[in-house]
């Protein structure tokens, strides 16, 4: 048995193969945005503002590790800061699968720390959860710039608040669990299975648990969505910061929905077609999505494989049969 656990030989390869694959695509992306167009985007953006991109970035990062150990601890299993912070970055690694299953990894490194499987996999869930409702929020706070959308706005907060309450409701899940036949389709099997992991994932959904994640996760996402309005700013479009918050937003939905590898293509073409919209020259806008992409998606991915790929080295002298 061996006292690490590592990446063995075919899980190390389809990491490298989907960072290489999504790289590629992307690469392919920009050039046919013209790369040129990002280079003078660069420019324009300058070191401070690409500093503070990045910055943002780390910050959404750290944000997100405290909601992570925040969620161990409700769960009954919590880690100490530095093996699970290297873990929770390793994680990164896989931001690149659909709909960053890939991240769920993390269970495998976690396990010998301690953390059941299932355990590990609810605050997975968690998170994923959690980013969707703040991103909501954030999209419906993006809408404020528009008057007329107040009835939306309204109902998506009711609606954010209603899924709240229904979250933090053991007795609710457990009795939609036990009203659901046994006996069914996929359908009900995997309404099931929804459930199970939400009774396991339930922990992390209390009301007060549930509140301040959803803050800290607010000001995570946030901080991305501010670096996007610095880079638009920047590049010299006067694109106010609840619209540039609106269109990142949004553009993370839609890339979560399209449950392509990282959001790939579905983030990018909505977020260009808002800017468009909104009277930034094609060009232009395709560059500003090509930075902000790399300075949060591609550097994520960059500091998880830096993470990933560190622990696999250091541990692999640790086998013992």
């Amino acid at each position: 048995m061996s006292e690490g656990i590592y990446l063995s030989g075919w899980r190390y390869r389809a990491v490298v193969l989907s960072i290489v694959a999504s790289a590629l695509g992307y690469l392919g992306f920009s050039l046919w945005g013209g790369w040129e167009a990002v280079v003078n985007a660069v420019a324009q953006v300058g070191l401070m503002g690409v500093t503070l991109a990045l910055s943002m970035s780390s910050l959404n990062y750290a944000i997100r590790f405290l909601r992570w150990q925040i969620y161990l601890k409700a769960l009954g299993h919590p880690v100490p800061w530095r093996p699970s912070l290297k873990i929770y970055l390793s994680g990164f690694a896989l931001t690149t699968t659909p709909g960053k299953a890939g991240e769920a990894m993390r269970g495998v490194l976690l396990k010998p720390l301690g953390v059941p499987y299932a355990k590990s996999f609810a605050a997975f869930f968690s998170e994923r959860l959690n980013d969707l409702f703040a991103v909501v929020l954030l999209a419906l706070f993006g809408l404020t710039l528009y008057p007329q959308a107040l009835p939306l706005i309204i109902a998506g907060v009711v609606l954010v608040g209603v899924v709240f309450t229904g979250l933090s409701q053991r007795k609710l899940i457990v009795y939609m669990a036990q009203k659901l036949p046994r006996e069914g389709g996929n359908l009900k099997a995997m309404a099931r299975h929804l459930l199970n992991v939400l009774l396991e994932a339930q922990l992390c959904h209390r009301p007060l648990t549930l509140l301040v994640a959803t803050l800290l996760t607010v000001m995570a996402w946030g901080a991305e969505a501010f670096a996007f309005y610095w880079i638009l700013n920047a590049m010299g479009a006067e694109i106010p910061l609840t619209f540039a918050i609106f269109v990142y937003s949004v553009s993370m939905l839609a890339g979560a929905l399209s449950f392509m590898p990282g959001g790939l293509g579905g983030a990018e073409a909505v977020m260009v077609a808002l800017l468009v919209w909104k009277g930034m020259p094609g060009s232009d806008a395709v560059a500003a999505t090509v930075l902000i992409r790399l300075a949060t998606l591609w550097f994520a991915v960059g500091v998880g494989a830096l993470f990933l790929t560190t622990r696999n080295r250091t541990e692999l002298p640790t086998q013992k049969t």
